[in-house]
């Protein structure tokens, strides 16, 4: 059966639009909330990605580091993600949902259980931000057997010739860090040199689906259309916090932030 990441790659081709990726806590602000969060912003994205709340977030900035303080503080747990997953899939099969972490915890709960877990409840993706290629060859062909994505990251400073290697070794979905920092950092490079940068990834090898994250927000995201995928995450957690210092509705006000950034790449 071909792994829904493709399925909705291959349907926004045809749509002639690029697909909107999600980024979200597990968790954050509870694992009630986070569940409807998911359930109510897969109206308008195309893939969700749910991060594993980690004590040492190196990849990620304030906003992101904030949500994951939320959430273990509230005590989620690896079994309690699952079960979001779980849940999640019940009414919201045909969306697919990659998990974002990183390797401690995959160990610490053992290679295999996990990506039995991860199959069992519906996982079609994963990116572990700190087990990079090749580190990551022998872990990805786990995945692979299991119909799951590893998603390889690529960043501006990676050469062409490692690129290559990556690539040629990578599964349909790659993704490309826009610019060197943090999540949520302000774009510092202009679209124009992000897309130059994006093309020549995609000439590598046009048939892989590359996606761009990093500095991506409500402002920036039209400018960035013409790839295959973007990912939004830092903005999505910045309103989450919003909310609820504003005591507001914040599933309502997430997916309506959500509901525009789909609005501006159609």
């Amino acid at each position: 059966m071909p792994n829904l990441i493709d399925l909705t790659f291959h349907k926004l081709k045809k749509e002639n639009r690029p697909a909107l990726l999600t980024y979200t806590v597990a968790g954050d602000n509870s694992k009630k909330k986070s569940l409807e969060i998911l359930e109510s912003i897969s109206n308008y994205a195309d893939i969700l990605e749910l991060g594993i709340p980690h004590n040492a977030l190196v990849a990620d900035g304030n906003q992101i580091q904030t949500s994951a303080y939320r959430a273990i503080k509230n005590g989620i747990k690896l079994k309690d993600i699952f079960q979001i997953v779980k849940k999640f899939k019940k009414s919201k099969n045909q969306k697919p949902i990659i998990l974002m972490g990183y390797y401690n915890m995959v160990f610490q709960f053992g290679e295999n259980n996990f990506l039995e877990m991860c199959k069992k409840v519906g996982v079609d993706g994963l990116i572990l931000v700190d087990l990079p290629w090749p580190e990551n060859k022998k872990f990805a062909n786990k995945c692979k057997k299991k119909s799951i994505h590893f998603i390889q990251l690529l960043s501006p400073t990676t050469t062409k010739q490692r690129l290559k290697k990556i690539i040629r070794d990578s599964h349909s979905m790659n993704y490309f860090i826009s610019m060197l920092s943090t999540t949520g950092g302000k774009l510092k490079v202009s679209a124009k040199e992000i897309l130059s940068n994006y093309n020549k990834i995609k000439k590598i090898n046009p048939n892989k689906n590359v996606v761009i994250g990093f500095g991506i927000t409500e402002k920036t995201i039209k400018s960035l259309k013409k790839a295959d995928g973007l990912v939004v995450g830092s903005a999505i957690c910045k309103e989450i916090t919003r909310s609820i210092k504003r005591r507001q509705n914040l599933v309502t006000n997430v997916t309506n932030v959500v509901k525009r950034l789909k609005n501006k790449i159609r």
